[in-house]
């Protein structure tokens, strides 16, 4: 590329694997059916850089545990211009802390990091990490091109930069709702043979649907992050991505990530539809909320490809539902889990345990209620209060205690009003293990595996709930 105005390595630092997805931000150790997922976010903005005529490149440092050093000689050997990285609120210090050194070695790059952190606490992690030029606030796409572009600092939208000894913030970017115009991400750059289904083994992608969701749940980072418009791809853009990964990278299975895949019903349809009248098998999982399924939808999703659909349920306890302001029912959640298994679409039901209502009593009802709707998986989420969720402000106000990130989502990272840390972790253990521990469950996933392959999944990921991962 040698007419290339200039070198960007794209990277998610030497840190533990996590979800970097700016909504999640949680290490997958412990996750039975979402593995360690593409860096989507690196591949738009590679895709974003080629068209300022830039030469990106991609890696993960920490799929294999790969330290410092490894990042320092790949940059000696790719002489990169910029340095754009993914830093997670949890993981925080340890994405951040090789700035220093590598500013050390080469002096002239740009460094550059994104992530959600940066939405409430930019000018704050400036400070801190001196060797940090620019923070991304909000989606970066947009603005990383005008960076590359050449355009002054002072005029770009959504960054915190410094300007000799000051760090200055401008204002925030409005949402994309132009999501067609992006270009595809760049799956060229990365061994896609690494990500795959957690079940079957077989290659599976990440496309992106949608960004935006309208409710603002407590805990959650979608609404700050992706705004409360929800914003879509045309199902004519999406298949072409589909068929991108079918017919150049053999890839027939997909997780469709937004924020809300079945909000809105016609979408949802036309999508379906798209699929179906392309001839193409694959294969899909996504995302629903306990009450905007219904028959006709459900059916045309499973017609489509759909396998499995994840659904925050988060509590079996109706007072800590509206607590949190979850706006649904348990019998909503009853009536939804039940069409979707009888349509023949696995459920991956999320539960959160340790919010600032909790007690023994809500935890037990979310216990028991998680074995009686009896979902092919589950995962038990332990609270945890991220920079820009009403859960973050709630826990300063309240003073619940130091904010602890060092197993996000397996320990909690706070106290409740009724519970301490350490109790919550106990009811976590005791959930996951009684849950998945269960004839009547062992039972229902035996009778579903098709393939031997499927099967050493299985008994690979019960192993792991059995004993564990190392505890906090």
């Amino acid at each position: 590329m040698n007419s290339a105005k200039g070198k960007i390595f794209l990277i998610y630092p030497p840190s533990p694997v996590m979800n970097r997805e700016d909504r999640c931000q949680q290490p997958t150790d412990d996750l039975i059916v979402i593995p360690p997922l593409p860096p989507s976010d690196l591949m738009y903005l590679a895709s974003i850089a080629r068209l300022e005529n830039f030469e990106p490149k991609i890696k993960d440092y920490s799929l294999n545990g790969e330290k410092l050093q490894h990042v320092l000689d790949d940059i000696k050997e790719f002489e990169p211009d910029y340095l754009v990285l993914n830093a997670a609120t949890p993981t925080l210090d340890n994405d951040l802390g090789i700035l220093a050194k590598i500013k050390e070695e080469f002096p002239k790059i740009i460094t550059i990091a994104k992530g959600a952190h940066f939405n409430i606490l930019a000018h704050e992690t400036l400070e801190k990490y001196p060797a940090l030029d620019i923070a991304i606030m909000g989606e970066a796409e947009l603005t990383l091109k005008e960076i590359l572009s050449g355009r002054p600092h002072s005029e770009i939208l959504g960054i915190t930069y410094r300007k000799g000894d000051e760090i200055l913030s401008n204002e925030k970017r409005p949402f994309n709702d132009e999501l067609d115009k992006l270009p595809y991400p760049a799956r060229d750059l990365i061994d896609n043979s690494i990500y795959k289904r957690p079940d079957t083994g077989e290659l599976q992608a990440v496309i992106k649907v949608s960004r935006g969701c309208p409710f603002h749940c407590f805990f959650c980072l979608a609404t700050p992050v992706s705004g409360a418009k929800v914003r879509y791809r045309s199902p004519e853009n999406i298949l072409g991505e589909i068929k991108e990964c079918y017919e150049k990278y053999g890839i027939k299975n997909f997780i469709f990530w937004s924020d809300i895949f079945n909000l809105n019903k016609e979408w949802v349809h036309d999508l379906c539809n798209a699929i179906i009248n392309s001839g193409l098998k694959i294969t899909f999982s996504t995302n629903s909320r306990a009450d905007t399924a219904d028959v006709e939808t459900v059916k045309l999703m499973k017609k489509a490809g759909c396998k499995l659909v994840s659904i925050g349920i988060e509590s079996g306890s109706q007072y800590m539902l509206d607590k949190m302001g979850k706006k649904i029912t348990l019998d909503d959640v009853k009536k939804t889990v039940s069409l979707f298994k009888r349509t023949g679409i696995k459920v991956y039901a999320y539960y959160v345990l340790g919010l600032p209502w909790e007690n023994e009593d809500t935890a037990n009802e979310t216990i028991e209620f998680s074995k009686k709707l009896n979902t092919h998986f589950v995962s038990y989420y332990t609270a945890t209060a991220l920079c820009g969720s009403k859960f973050y402000d709630y826990v300063k106000e309240h003073k619940l205690g130091k904010l602890n990130y060092d197993m996000p989502y397996f320990y909690p990272s706070v106290n409740t009003h009724h519970l301490t840390k350490e109790r919550v972790f106990e009811l976590h253990k005791y959930a996951v293990k009684s849950y998945y521990i269960r004839p009547r469950y062992i039972l229902m996933m035996l009778l579903q595996i098709s393939s031997i392959a499927e099967f050493k999944n299985y008994f690979k990921a019960g192993l792991r709930i059995l004993f564990g991962k190392k505890e906090h």
